[in-house]
């Protein structure tokens, strides 16, 4: 799907919002336009009769000019309300579908990818979005509207000059239309270049206990001038691109407003013009390069909403590597029996971490990896609830090849705990219940009592409504290893593992809980 078509889905559930935009467009700029039509039709009509015949007139003049701006001012409040609240819900789907597919997305995507170029992606990069998604259609329409309305106006008024003026006009769309060109790439590069502003900051703020036990401080700063630099070079050669192109076709307004001068002139002396169609004219002159200056100044806003759409798209289309098939059955009344069969894995083509791998994992039986780091203990482990898929062979679970069954099924079944244990920002009852979010508190309080956790968050000042900071950085390697498990007891899976679980933990904290899990496993 081009760009282009994924762009207008978004605008089918407010269809009727959007026309109504338009519609209200319409309207305004008719009324835009009318104004010297009004004019004009006063001058020729109306002004050249006697005082006592144009007194009436003007009464209804008047009456009728002030309904016309109130119609324009509904239509006005109309298009700057709703159709920004059309364009912040466009936004909000295009961050809620990303967000989506960055939930699908497998482990190597997030492998490969830096968390602050996706926030980027997730967070400004939608904002210009929604700008574009608004003043787009918008802009393009009542501009266009407004040009052909007052070129066609200006060819009742004098054919020839009007031609002279839509001569210029094509030289600036020519213009225009080579700068964009060029505006394209670099805006473009803007997002890839505050991406990186946005990575260094994401990497050197997650880290700062590190950064400051290492009194790096001094090396941050200079990695995060870098990526400002780059930013900073790309944001100059934006500018440096759009002040020619606003600098150019300024420089053609004036010439339209040299031609028409000029050329006015020169038709009046001849007698193809009266003064006072050239006065109406200069009033359509107005309306015309106003729509044009509109237009001159949407080209930033359309340059960096593309750019951001066109990274959002890159994201949408990536096809997750681990696939759910349209087939797979549900995982349902499992034993435990795992096995690996002839289980070969490689992250990239160069590099091999697992060959011809064969075990056999009876049900209810536990079983230890022991190896050096790096050796490939994690991955093998990773296998079995599809973080990875295999590049050979086959991992089955009760003679089911894991490929085969939905991943939500599957993960349901297998419950784990990492030596690199993840806090999310909340309570301590937030984090255990994440192993089974609709756990009433008495299933809470009995996996923390089975984790040895349950005395430490009674000693806290607000329990288990703690907050534990972002990250868990209130609680010690221990204690977040221990909410880890207590979260893999609430949720009782039929099969677990344990990825160096309690390396964190005290002898005494270890021995209780590895009696615990005994417990669990049974």
């Amino acid at each position: 799907m081009s760009i282009w078509a994924k762009f207008i889905q978004y605008y089918k559930p407010y269809r009727w919002l959007f026309l109504t935009d338009l519609l209200c467009a319409t309207v305004v700029s008719l009324v835009d336009i009318s104004f010297p039509q009004v004019l004009y039709w006063l001058t020729h009509n109306v002004f050249t009769r006697p005082g006592e015949e144009i007194k009436p007139v003007l009464a209804v003049v008047a009456v009728g000019m002030i309904l016309m701006y109130g119609i324009r001012y509904i239509c006005q409040f109309y298009i700057t309300t709703w159709g920004h609240i059309m364009g912040a819900r466009m936004e909000s789907n295009m961050r809620q579908d990303l967000f989506d597919h960055y939930q699908r997305l497998s482990f190597s995507y997030y492998d490969r990818n830096n968390t602050g170029e996706m926030m980027s992606k997730l967070i400004s990069d939608l904002f210009d979005i929604s700008e574009l998604a608004h003043h787009g259609p918008e802009n393009l329409f009542i501009c266009t509207l407004k040009i052909i309305g007052s070129f066609a106006l200006l060819l009742f008024i004098n054919v020839k000059l009007t031609l002279i003026l839509m001569a210029v006009t094509v030289g600036m769309i020519c213009f225009s239309v080579y700068k964009n060109r060029r505006m394209k790439a670099v805006f473009l590069d803007n997002r890839h270049k505050i991406a990186g502003v946005n990575a260094r900051v994401q990497d050197s703020l997650s880290g700062i206990r590190v950064v400051k036990s290492f009194a790096n401080e001094d090396l941050e700063r200079e990695k995060f001038c870098s990526s400002n630099l780059q930013f900073l070079e790309s944001k100059v050669s934006s500018y440096q691109v759009m002040g020619s192109f606003h600098a150019g076709n300024g420089l053609f307004q004036g010439l339209l407003y040299t031609a028409v001068l000029v050329s006015g002139g020169y038709f009046i002396a001849r007698g193809n013009i009266e003064v006072a169609d050239l006065a109406i004219y200069a009033l359509y002159i107005g309306i015309f390069m106003n729509p044009i200056d509109v237009l001159i100044n949407f080209t930033e806003q359309f340059q960096k909403g593309y750019a951001g759409f066109k990274r959002f798209m890159e994201v949408v289309n990536t096809i997750p590597e681990v696939l759910e098939k349209p087939d797979a059955v549900t995982l349902a009344h499992i034993a435990g029996h795992i096995e690996y069969r002839d289980v070969s894995f490689q992250y990239n083509e160069n590099t091999e971490v697992l060959d011809g791998i064969n075990i056999l994992i009876e049900a209810g039986k536990t079983v230890a990896l022991v190896g050096p780091s790096g050796g490939g203990k994690t991955t093998l482990c990773s296998l079995l609830p599809r973080f990875y898929d295999v590049s050979r062979g086959a991992v089955l679970i009760d003679g089911k090849d894991v490929r085969d069954v939905t991943l939500k099924s599957l993960r349901n079944a297998i419950g784990i705990v990492q030596q690199d244990v993840y806090m999310f920002a909340g309570t301590v009852r937030d984090n255990i219940a994440y192993g089974k979010p609709d756990a009433t508190e008495a299933e809470i309080i009995e996996a923390a009592k089975n984790a040895n956790i349950h005395d430490f968050i009674m000693s806290l000042d607000d329990g288990y409504a703690s907050y534990v900071g972002e990250r868990g950085t209130r609680l010690s390697g221990g204690q977040k290893q221990r909410l880890a498990i207590a979260r893999v007891f609430l949720k009782d899976p039929k099969i677990l593992i344990l990825d160096e679980a309690t390396s964190a933990l005290d002898n005494e904290s270890e021995r209780y809980i590895q009696a615990s899990l005994e417990r669990l496993s049974k």
